[in-house]
């Protein structure tokens, strides 16, 4: 069977377009908005779970749980339908996504209670896991040249996107919830209207790449690393799974260890800890934006190790050292922030156009596995062992994967 491709509406880099849809430019903008909306409602609830602990009598293993069952969501949604805006269409996916994380945030709006914070959280996952590769793709479509070719631009918006809209969800969620208390939920109606704007925005968005026609039989995403480039893909997905499982601990185990050994129970605080380590590393994707990799690499690496030492060395100083944390945290963003810009830009550089969000999911899903499994591990730990004896075996695991890797990270600068 031969294959052919329809063109779809494909809008000019600048105006409008027809059918009142917004112009290439104003439609990527409107786009990395919307992804941002929904990645700070993802992380919103972290600096609240010390809140649902006391509030609601929830043990440290239920909160666990919890945060895995966003993160299966997170995953399913990757493998079912991460990659089929390939064959139907950016807004095809998104929309849907979307309007998913619209339904989650009605739910935490309107109860905390255990069945809420488990439908909420899957479905969080759910609409986070369909949208991130997606989004990914699609401000990539919005931005390329007349060649296809992805520009800069759009690699530093989508990381900023989805690590500064990581940060953001928890820092205001935790300033809500200390400067607001008799409010709780708040946070939830006021993310219920941003994704409400996030739908319309993605509505008036142009479709701007051919699809294929007649399109693919549908199949779930398939975990194989795309013929082209293995050895690159192979690299990032590496860093990949290590700068997740980094950011993880910081999502889903901040708020215990402030409130435990440093005795500071504080939400403002969790979500500042939060915003630290993501907002550290957004703005250094920013700031070094025009490095070439193999420098990003050699920043991120170095400071990454040294940033979990300092962690660490606030957990077993006597007393707890929350100045020593939030300084790790702060390095740990920077070298995080460096090698996920890295891994992020070459698959979205050497990925074909047509597999690019398949290319994608396959690398958030990889993220994602590392974001949740050492965190859940790490939350059943609590049961048996100290804090500070989970974070020093994590950060001498995580170190020493790093330094394993680091050979083949480095190798990517030889390629771009």
């Amino acid at each position: 069977m031969t294959t052919s491709t329809v063109h779809i509406e494909h809008a000019p880099a600048t105006g409008g377009t027809r059918r009142g849809r917004l112009s290439r430019s104003a439609g990527f903008w409107a786009i990395a908005a919307s992804m941002t909306i929904l990645t700070a409602f993802s992380t919103a609830p972290s600096p609240l779970y010390g809140l649902y602990r006391r509030q609601d009598h929830l043990s440290s293993i239920t909160i666990t749980v919890v945060y895995a069952v966003f993160a299966a969501g997170v995953v399913t949604s990757l493998l079912l339908v991460g990659h089929v805006s390939d064959w139907y269409g950016r807004r095809t996916v998104l929309l849907p996504a979307q309007l998913t994380g619209l339904v989650a945030a009605l739910i935490f709006a309107t109860s905390t209670s255990l069945p809420a914070l488990f439908v909420g959280r899957v479905l969080t996952g759910l609409a986070l896991g369909a949208a991130t590769a997606t989004a990914g793709a699609y401000l990539t479509d919005l931005d390329s040249g007349p060649n296809g070719v992805p520009t800069r631009r759009s690699q530093i918006v989508s990381t900023v996107a989805n690590v500064g809209g990581l940060a953001v969800g928890p820092l205001a969620a935790g300033l809500l919830a200390t400067y607001v208390p008799g409010l709780p939920r708040l946070i939830y109606f006021i993310f219920a209207a941003l994704l409400v704007l996030a739908l319309a925005a993605t509505w008036v968005s142009p479709e701007v790449r051919s699809l294929p026609s007649p399109r693919p039989r549908y199949r779930p995403q398939r975990l194989a690393i795309p013929g082209t480039a293995r050895a690159q893909f192979s690299a990032a997905l590496t860093g990949d799974f290590l700068v997740f499982t980094v950011y993880g601990v910081f999502a889903g185990l901040a708020s215990a260890f402030l409130s435990g050994p440093l005795h500071r129970s504080s939400p403002a605080l969790a979500g500042l800890t939060v915003f630290i380590a993501f907002g550290v590393g957004a703005l250094t994707q920013v700031t070094t934006a025009t490095w070439p990799l193999r420098r990003l690499l050699g920043l991120g690496i170095p400071v990454l190790i040294i940033g979990l030492a300092v962690i660490v060395t606030a957990a077993w100083v006597h007393p707890p050292s929350l100045a020593f944390f939030l300084t790790g945290a702060a390095l740990v963003g920077v070298g995080s922030g460096s090698i996920f810009r890295s891994t992020l830009s070459v698959v979205i550089s050497t990925a074909p156009a047509n597999e690019r969000a398949a290319a994608l999911a396959l690398f958030f899903v990889v993220g994602y596995v590392g974001l949740s499994v050492p965190v859940v591990g790490a939350g059943i730990a609590l049961q048996y062992v100290t804090f500070k004896v989970i974070l020093l075996t994590f950060a001498i695991v995580v170190a020493a994967g790093v330094l394993v890797a680091s050979p083949l990270l480095l190798r990517l600068s030889t390629k771009n």
